[in-house]
């Protein structure tokens, strides 16, 4: 049952102002968790998204709801002195949680630049400067040292799917350029396979995809026992036609850091780097 908006209205007006940085913290994007968790202050999360898998501490941490549904009841009830989100969130929460008179940091979370520039914003209103600092230049360091493997090899073209009717090609979204799916794939020696989108993303239609006609076909699976059950490369026997199925490169990938922009881009890198060039040791 839903507290009254009264209730509501005196649990945030407890939410004071902390003396310090935040040490009660409600995270809605995991995005955003990951890079808490990478500065090292996890333990000051108090509240995380249903969507939430990592680190494995997360399990026993409060949960608050879904991406574009968040309960304002469980929220304030945790009486955080700051919520975490990401900006595209924004428009979809921010209003309720200003209203509510909860403290917000929206975070950039499109492409690599962005992820920095998040755990650059975290580490300032944690007072944790040096952590962010450091944890750039390890998150650079390893895309770096990804890049340095596949450095004059061949950049076979790459289409990402990352969602589409289970069992079919219906209703298929694809990443573009300009995020940091597509970045990963040039990091990891690859070429992204359409252009780029003002969201980053598009919904991808097989005429399209025939026209593309990519090398290779990185699958995003989101769960083995959910909407994508059904083998994925069963699915992609409707498209002969297209060079990846024909040679046999459609990959199904189910890791949950592919589709989380955070410090894990560099296990993204290394996964699309394998999967791309396999050759490159």
């Amino acid at each position: 049952m839903k507290a009254p908006p009264l209730l509501l209205l005196f649990l945030a007006a407890a939410v004071t102002e902390a003396a310090g940085p935040p040490r009660r913290i409600v995270c809605l994007s995991p995005n955003d968790t990951e890079l808490l968790y990478g500065l090292g202050a996890l333990d000051r999360v108090v509240g995380v998204s249903g969507f939430d898998s990592y680190p494995p501490e997360v399990a026993k941490l409060a949960h608050v709801g879904g991406w574009q549904d968040p309960s304002l009841e469980k929220i304030v009830v945790l009486h955080p002195d700051l919520i975490v989100t990401e900006a595209d969130q924004g428009a979809l929460v921010e209003g309720n949680l200003r209203k509510l008179g909860l403290p917000l940091l929206a975070l950039p979370g499109k492409t690599i630049a962005d992820i920095y520039a998040a755990a650059t914003q975290l580490g300032r209103a944690l007072g944790v400067e040096k952590q962010a600092a450091e944890l750039i230049e390890r998150t650079r360091a390893g895309l770096e040292a990804v890049r340095r493997r596949t450095a004059g090899l061949p950049r076979p073209s790459v289409a990402i799917v990352v969602d589409r009717t289970p069992g079919t090609l219906r209703d298929m979204y694809a990443a573009t350029g300009g995020t940091y799916l597509a970045e990963a794939v040039d990091i990891a020696g690859g070429k992204i396979a359409l252009g780029a989108s003002p969201s980053g993303y598009v919904k991808l239609s097989q005429e399209t995809l025939l026209t593309a006609d990519p090398e290779i076909i990185l699958d995003f699976v989101h769960s083995e026992n959910g909407r994508f059950a059904a083998d994925p490369k069963q699915a992609w026997q409707a498209l002969p036609q297209l060079r990846a199925v024909r040679n046999g490169r459609v990959y199904a990938l189910s890791q949950d850091f592919v589709l989380h922009a955070s410090q894990r881009i560099v296990n993204t890198a290394e996964l699309f780097r394998r999967t791309i060039h396999p050759e490159a040791r």
